[in-house]
């Protein structure tokens, strides 16, 4: 449970090629739950029950409280191979983990754990020793399917960012740059050595535009590069999806600084986010 209104959260691909939703409670009820909101890229997703006496939600630790640490006790709970209200414990193993998601992207910044995640366990919480949510439990690696002791989650920081926009519109937009891309092309010209993220579109009339940022063209049948974004805030881009994943982290209204390289010539230009 995430709040009063009787908003649930899972993962996407829980309910992906679901054509309708029952959530059971622990009191035994089973409620009809309507989908609110997916989002692939972060596999999260959100339901919506209503009735009566809804158990509370999961309390979540406070704004500014000290960051997960490698180490830590941490408890999953989910119904793994359909065994109702299972319990598993272990620690954090790892932080800042990435798995493949939908269409190729990666997910990043997952949470990895020992404590044991099997199938069914998708959408449980993964809480901290106090009982707090700090995680969305979503897969394992495993080659046989059972756990093999290497269970991720998504954090709790990035379920905070997306839910609320699922609620309220049914998606998940991250802030945007004002600039167009292609992973594809972007994975072409990384393998070719270009290290960064190529700009292959500037939205008229916005910061990018009046910053002087110029898009790659076509020419005669010859991508000819323009603007390539090398580096963000000072950090080096790797590629597109290291920049993609750097941006998501942020939210629309703050500036960033992007370092940009031109025909061998650098130059750094800061832009304020916008809504996705």
């Amino acid at each position: 449970m995430w709040d009063e209104a009787g908003h649930v959260v899972t993962n996407d691909h829980v309910i992906r090629e679901a054509s309708r939703a029952t959530v059971q409670l622990a009191d035994g009820r089973s409620l009809p739950a309507r989908v609110v909101g997916r989002d692939p890229g972060h596999d999260l997703a959100v339901l919506r029950i209503e009735g009566r006496d809804l158990p509370a939600p999961l309390p979540r630790p406070e704004a500014g409280e000290g960051a997960l640490q490698v180490g830590q006790s941490v408890l999953a709970i989910g119904n793994p191979f359909g065994l109702d209200w299972t319990l598993t414990t272990g620690i954090v193993s790892a932080l800042d983990r990435e798995l493949p998601g939908e269409a190729g992207r990666m997910i990043r910044g997952l949470i990895q754990t020992d404590a044991a995640i099997n199938p069914g366990n998708s959408g449980g919480p993964l809480l901290d020793a106090r009982g707090r949510l700090v995680g969305v439990n979503t897969a394992i690696y495993s080659p046989s399917g059972a756990s093999a002791g290497i269970g991720f989650a998504v954090p709790v920081a990035v379920a905070a960012r997306v839910v609320p926009q699922l609620i309220e519109t049914g998606r998940y937009a991250p802030p945007s740059l004002g600039l167009g891309f292609d992973a594809r092309i972007n994975a072409a010209v990384n393998r070719q050595g270009l290290t960064g993220a190529l700009v292959l579109e500037v939205a008229p009339g916005s910061q990018a535009e009046a910053a002087g940022i110029v898009p790659a063209r076509l020419a005669r049948g010859v991508l000819l590069p323009g603007d390539v974004i090398r580096a963000l805030d000072g950090e080096a881009v790797e590629g597109l999806d290291d920049l993609l994943a750097r941006i998501d982290r942020r939210r629309a209204g703050e500036e960033v600084t992007l370092s940009l390289e031109r025909d061998g010539r650098r130059r750094e230009v800061t832009l304020t986010l916008r809504s996705g």
